[in-house]
């Protein structure tokens, strides 16, 4: 994040400041296993990208193994208005039994719930991440933005992973991204090798931060990495 400035131009300035201040920083040093919320959007075309998460989210779990481990939050949207998630669940077995009985339904966006929802579950106790995994974005994007912004006072940075080449999605998402201190990846046709890395990354991040993200090799670790925000100097 940007460093603040020391002489505020207003007292609204100044308390909006202090706010930031007083916000919880994620705690360190707990053995409880860091909490990552992993959202998918299940609308009406999306079937073959939900199997394919339904199989990649063992990896979360495996990667953050070393790290301390990860508790995972499946929260998705389809149909009409329908939105919902699962506990934290510690166990990739019982995401993937969550997972596969759900089917794809025909609807439009609802990424606002997603970051509302990411956004009142870290003030209620802090979330390390959030990974989004959609192709479109039917929704205006300044709430969208605003919501996102907050995740990022929060310090919880969504990791926004696009399928498909839509250019409004890819731009909101990119922003989405940016102003919560995480990053954007487009995902190509081929894409389940390069989502199975990005997941995998986002685990380690999530579980043992941004140290343990830059020990991870490969070009879709540094490319998260370069993304981020410097750590404050």
């Amino acid at each position: 994040m940007a460093q603040l400035p020391a002489r505020p131009a207003s007292g609204a300035v100044a308390a909006f400041l202090q706010q930031v201040e007083s916000l919880p920083a994620v705690r360190a040093g707990t053995h409880r296993p860091a909490r990552l919320i992993f959202a998918i959007d299940a609308t009406a075309s999306r079937q073959p990208s939900w199997d394919r998460a339904c199989h990649l989210q063992a990896e979360m779990f495996a990667a953050a193994a070393a790290h301390g481990g990860l508790a995972i939050r499946l929260a998705y949207y389809r149909g009409h208005g329908e939105f919902a998630a699962t506990p934290f669940l510690t166990d990739a077995a019982e995401l993937q039994r969550r997972m596969t009985g759900l089917a794809c339904l025909g609807g439009r966006t609802q990424i606002g719930k997603v970051l509302s929802h990411a956004r009142a579950e870290t003030v209620r106790e802090p979330v390390a991440a959030l990974v989004f995994v959609g192709d479109a974005v039917e929704e205006p994007p300044d709430p969208l933005c605003h919501a996102a912004g907050e995740l990022g006072l929060r310090r919880t940075p969504v990791f926004a992973f696009q399928e498909g080449r839509d250019a409004v999605a890819q731009e909101v998402l990119r922003q989405i991204a940016r102003l919560s201190g995480g990053a954007h990846h487009a995902l190509d046709d081929a894409s389940a090798g390069t989502l199975r890395d990005l997941l995998r990354a986002v685990a380690v991040y999530a579980a043992g931060g941004r140290s343990a993200l830059s020990r991870l090799s490969g070009p879709v670790a540094r490319g998260l990495l370069a993304q981020l925000p410097a750590p404050p100097g």
